[in-house]
């Protein structure tokens, strides 16, 4: 069984990178076609796509009332995302960072995740259960009304992107020095891609955790750990393929992008759905994970890039965070 399982990781493997590579060309191409920045797709369609296991599983996990699952996920993805796929991006090759992001996303992505700690832990420091050392005691709720507001935001973003991608397109010199793909090629390949994405990491998921419990892992380290390091393989396989290819402002964008889906959209979904209960070791991976947005922001506006130095030390930090939720 356990080399079945061995089995199925590979493979799922194999799709994702397979499926990343054929959805960054497709994604690319969309937008010189269009003439809407790299930066403008990696923030919506790339993001949301590779967002979607993100979504099941935290969407699974509240129509099942395992919102712990739903929350740490999310969180747990973020600081993935921000540490291991830009940090490795940036070990690969030195990635620069548009100041469109630096005004734009980085604050929305920090002040998102600010505002729902607040909203959440407010009650706990009044009754003073925050200073709690029981990991599980409860520290709040992200309601259906607080669900509400942030998928209210989340389409003001959204809806704000695309304005601003109407209002500033792609200079003609930037389009028309290469040949394009045909519309229709450019969709298959984002389906296909997408498809070979959300299969993959499905099957990384399912079999990472069959192995994790082979392991003896508990099930709330396995939430904390495999679960959003799987869900958000298809984040760090598309960036990585991206930045290798060039497209270097697609993988940030998908980065950013892919955070404030998670935190707004997924969140909100899974808020709305059902309450999501919170307890204190989720609330601690909050306050890390608004720490490390606010030190990859930093990172970010230093030379306005994300150089190979930075990249190691976002890696030594994951590894250093990791080790602190497995004792914890």
């Amino acid at each position: 069984m356990i080399f079945l399982n061995v089995a199925v990781l590979a493979v799922g493997f194999i799709a994702l990178v397979k499926g990343a590579d054929i959805f960054v060309d497709g994604s690319s191409a969309l937008a010189r076609i269009f003439k809407i920045p790299s930066l403008i797709i990696g923030l919506t369609i790339v993001a949301l796509g590779t967002s979607m296991p993100e979504l099941a599983v935290s969407t699974s996990a509240a129509l099942a009332g395992s919102n712990e699952i739903a929350l740490s996920n999310v969180v747990g993805s973020n600081i993935f995302n921000l540490l291991v796929v830009l940090g490795l991006c940036a070990v690969i090759h030195p990635v620069p960072v548009d100041s469109l992001i630096l005004k734009r996303d980085f604050p929305i992505s920090i002040f998102s995740t600010l505002g729902i700690f607040l909203a959440v832990t407010f009650p706990a420091f009044l009754n003073g259960s925050f200073f709690t050392l029981r990991m599980d005691a409860d520290a709040g709720t992200v309601s259906r009304t607080l669900g509400i507001i942030i998928l209210v935001l989340f389409i003001a973003y959204i809806v704000y992107l695309i304005f601003d991608a109407r209002k500033n397109p792609l200079p003609e010199e930037e389009t028309g020095g290469e040949k394009l793909l045909p519309l229709w090629k450019c969709i298959l390949f984002i389906v296909l891609g997408l498809f070979l994405i959300i299969a993959g990491g499905k099957a990384v998921v399912y079999s990472a955790q069959n192995i994790a419990r082979f392991l003896g892992m508990t099930e709330t380290l396995i939430g904390l750990t495999v679960v959003a390091i799987g869900t958000s393989l298809p984040e760090l396989v598309t960036s990585i393929v991206a930045a290798r290819k060039g497209e270097t402002a697609l993988a940030v964008g998908n980065v950013l992008g892919s955070n404030i889906f998670n935190l707004l959209f997924i969140l909100g979904v899974s808020a709305a759905i059902h309450p999501v209960s919170v307890n204190i070791a989720s609330v601690y991976d909050m306050a890390v994970l608004i720490f490390i947005s606010v030190l990859s922001w930093i990172f970010s506006i230093t030379k306005r890039r994300i150089g190979r130095i930075e990249g190691i030390i976002m890696l030594l930090f994951y590894g250093a965070e990791s080790v602190f939720a497995i004792m914890r």
